[in-house]
């Protein structure tokens, strides 16, 4: 999967969880509330993820452009 395409599937599940955890709200059903949550705390994580491995990448590269520099 792409760069984008992850963030598009990340935004989808965020809106999805909220959905989810608004429905089981305004039902009392407790069980769609949480999956809501956990859905959207899910994509929450994945975007922290994959920033996370953007910076990692984009420092490795740095190195390495150093190093063919000298």
């Amino acid at each position: 999967m792409t760069n984008l395409d992850n963030k598009f599937q990340n935004a989808k599940d965020k809106v999805m969880g909220k959905t989810k955890e608004a429905m089981g709200k305004a039902t009392g059903d407790e069980e769609t509330e949480l999956r809501g949550k956990l859905q959207s705390k899910k994509a929450d994580l994945k975007d922290k993820f994959d920033d996370t491995k953007e910076k990692i990448a984009g420092k490795i590269n740095d190195r390495m452009d150093e190093k063919k520099e000298k």
